[in-house]
């Protein structure tokens, strides 16, 4: 199995400060997204569930209160800045706990009625060993459920942001498509390919066309296209002066999106579901 030593050292360094600072701002975002995954997941009374990438722990929380007292909620993540932030907002909480460590190389026993992510799993750098090692934590018949992004030209929330901009980013070498990263799993074919070479049954993708609710007010979803996404990360080498270029132009592109709810572009993900 290829090492995934690029991703730790992303997810503890600068990027994983920043993400756990903007742990807030990302909750909102996905907030539509959390709303349709977590019913899909259906975490029960009783189960023992694992959070994979569980990041600054909000997704185990609610994991471990639907399954209650009698179950059990674990996360798992790489990056010790969010898990930081994780173990913070359990605190007190004796039914939860956090691991730090690749869940593509973790020794687990297969304990967990179910394993979830919510956008953990893009990052291998060997996506059939890694998931051939988490179907380990499973029991026998055990569900994985995870959500991930299609496209980036279907989620308007990146690709509008990142094209009105593309002009002024530094030169940027061309991206091969399944390398790890947020847009890995696009191709539903070899994501269900994936899954069953890892060995789980019945893999399914379905389609979730929703909204990503950027900010309340158009200044804040302006600075959320900067903090989060491709856009953020390609803008960073910029001065400050093309930093505003760059912003009245994602103001202008962000404004048609305006709702009663907030500044809510377009998002297009798999509902992903398989068996141990």
């Amino acid at each position: 199995m290829q090492d995934n030593s690029q991703q730790i050292e992303f997810w503890n360094g600068p990027s994983g400060e920043r993400w756990a600072a903007l742990n807030e701002t990302t909750e909102r975002s996905l907030s539509f997204i959390t709303a349709a995954l977590m019913p899909f997941a259906a975490a029960k009374p009783g189960e023992r569930v694992l959070d994979v990438g569980c990041g600054c722990g909000a997704t185990t929380l609610a994991l471990a209160q639907a399954v209650g007292p009698t179950g059990l909620g674990r996360g798992i993540d790489i990056s010790r800045p969010m898990l930081e932030a994780a173990r913070r907002r359990a605190k007190g909480n004796g039914e939860i706990a956090f691991i730090e460590a690749d869940a593509a190389r973790y020794h687990f026993e297969p304990e967990y009625d179910l394993v979830f992510s919510r956008f953990g799993v893009m990052f291998f750098a060997d996506p059939a060993g890694a998931f051939a090692n988490i179907r380990c934590a499973l029991t026998p018949g055990g569900r994985l459920i995870f959500v991930c992004w299609r496209a980036l030209q279907d989620n308007g929330w990146a690709a509008g942001p990142l094209a009105s901009a593309m002009d002024l980013l530094p030169s940027q070498p061309p991206v091969e498509p399944h390398a790890p990263g947020p847009f890995a799993f696009a191709d539903r074919d070899r994501l269900l390919a994936i899954l069953a070479s890892a060995g789980f049954r019945d893999p399914k993708a379905d389609a979730l066309d929703t909204l990503m609710n950027m900010g309340a007010t158009l200044e804040d979803a302006v600075a959320a296209a900067l903090s989060i996404g491709p856009l953020s990360r390609a803008t960073m080498e910029l001065d400050d002066a093309a930093r505003d270029t760059v912003r009245g132009r994602v103001r202008g592109i962000l404004a048609e999106f305006e709702t009663p709810a907030g500044i809510c572009p377009p998002a297009a993900c798999w509902l992903v579901s398989a068996r141990a």
